[in-house]
C-alpha cells in the first residue's frame, strides 16, 4: 500500500473475501466502562471520521454506542450504510439455540437491524446463563462442555444466511483452534480479530490469515499496558521523529502497511484526532518495526476466556 496521499490509510478498506463489502482498515474500539464516556467518545469518534466500530455484548454499552451512533444518522450526518459496525456473542451464549436471541438482543441495543461483522468474542463456552462471568465457590469460571466451537460457528453461519449479519468471524482465537473451524466452515470466517502490536506480531496466525484470504484485525495495536511498551519503544520513538507523527500514529501506521486492520480506542476528542490523522511511514520504517525482538502479551483471554481488559464483576 503505498501513495503519497496523507489521508489514503485512513480511509483504507479491505474487502471480505467471505462476507459482503469491506472493512475499514482503521476502526474504534468501544471498550469504555463509563456509559456518558461512551456516548461522548462515540460520537467524537464519528464526527472526526471513524466509520468502523467494534462493539460487544460483554462491554455492556452497546445501548450506549447506539444511542450516539442513532444521533448522528437521525441528523444526516451519516448514514448507517457509509458505518462498518461489528459486535460480539459473549461466551454463556454459545449453544446454537442461544446465538440468535443475543445477537437480537445486540442489534435492539445498539439500534439497527443489521450488523456488518458477527464475532464470537472467544472460542471458550460458558455456563449458559444471565451471568456473564459463571464462577463456582472456589472462584473459577465454569465452562459449558456441552457444545463444541463447530456447533456455535454453525448458529453464526445461520444469521448470514438469513442476512442478518454481513459476515461472521471469530476473536481471541489461536491458530490451533481457527485451522480446523475454517476446514470444516461452510461460511467461511471473514475476520479474526487478536491482540497485536509489535511486541506481539502474531506471524503465524497472520501468515495463515494471508494465505486464506482472512482479515487479520489488530486490537490493542499500541500495546496498551504494557510497561515499557511499544509507545515507548527507540525504534518508534525514532521514527516518530523522523516523520514528525506522534508514536501512536507510528503505529497504527504499521499496523495497516503491513496489511491489517486495526482498532483504537480513544476517550477524548484530541487524542481520536491525533488516532485518525494518520499517514504513510517510510517501507524502511515498517521493516524496522518488523525486527523489533522483544515479546509480550497484555491480554491473557486467549488461555481461559476472560478478558484481561474487563473488569470481573463488571
Amino acid at each position: 500500500m503505498t501513495s503519497n496521499h496523507p489521508s489514503n490509510l485512513r480511509l483504507a478498506k479491505i474487502p471480505l473475501n467471505f462476507g459482503t463489502g469491506a472493512i475499514p482498515a482503521l476502526g474504534f474500539g468501544t471498550l469504555i466502562p463509563d456509559p456518558a464516556e461512551t456516548r461522548c467518545a462515540t460520537t467524537n469518534a464519528l464526527r472526526v471520521g471513524f466509520r468502523h466500530f467494534d462493539c460487544a455484548e460483554r462491554y455492556r454499552n452497546e445501548r450506549e454506542v447506539g444511542e450516539a451512533l442513532q444521533a448522528e444518522f437521525a441528523a444526516g450526518a451519516v448514514d448507517r450504510e457509509d458505518v462498518f459496525i461489528t459486535t460480539k456473542l459473549w461466551n454463556t451464549n454459545h449453544r446454537p439455540e442461544r446465538v440468535e436471541p443475543a445477537f437480537d438482543a445486540s442489534c435492539e441495543r445498539l439500534g439497527i437491524s443489521y450488523v456488518d461483522l458477527y464475532l464470537i468474542h472467544t472460542p471458550f463456552a460458558f455456563q449458559p446463563g444471565d451471568n456473564m462471568d459463571p464462577r463456582d465457590q472456589n472462584g473459577h469460571i465454569i465452562y459449558d462442555h456441552g457444545v463444541n466451537l463447530l456447533e456455535t460457528w454453525r448458529a453464526m453461519e445461520n444469521l448470514v444466511d438469513r442476512g442478518k449479519s454481513r459476515a461472521i468471524g471469530l476473536s481471541d482465537v489461536v491458530l490451533e483452534n481457527l485451522a480446523p473451524l475454517y476446514e470444516a466452515a461452510r461460511i467461511k470466517p471473514a475476520v479474526v480479530q487478536v491482540e497485536s502490536h509489535p511486541y506481539l506480531p502474531q506471524l503465524e496466525l497472520l501468515k495463515f490469515c494471508r494465505e486464506k484470504g482472512i482479515v487479520f484485525l489488530a486490537f490493542a495495536p499500541l500495546g496498551h499496558g504494557i510497561r515499557p511498551g511499544p509507545l515507548e519503544d527507540p525504534a518508534v520513538l525514532a521514527i516518530a521523529r523522523q516523520t514528525s507523527l506522534t508514536p501512536a500514529q507510528v503505529l497504527l501506521a504499521w499496523a495497516i502497511q503491513r496489511g491489517t486492520a486495526v482498532l483504537t480506542t480513544a476517550k477524548t476528542l484530541d487524542r481520536a484526532r491525533e488516532n485518525y490523522s494518520i499517514s504513510e511511514i517510510p517501507d524502511a520504517a515498517v521493516d524496522e518495526i518488523n525486527r523489533i525482538q522483544i515479546r509480550s502479551r497484555l491480554n491473557p483471554v486467549i488461555e481461559t476466556g476472560v478478558p484481561g481488559f474487563i473488569a470481573k464483576g463488571s
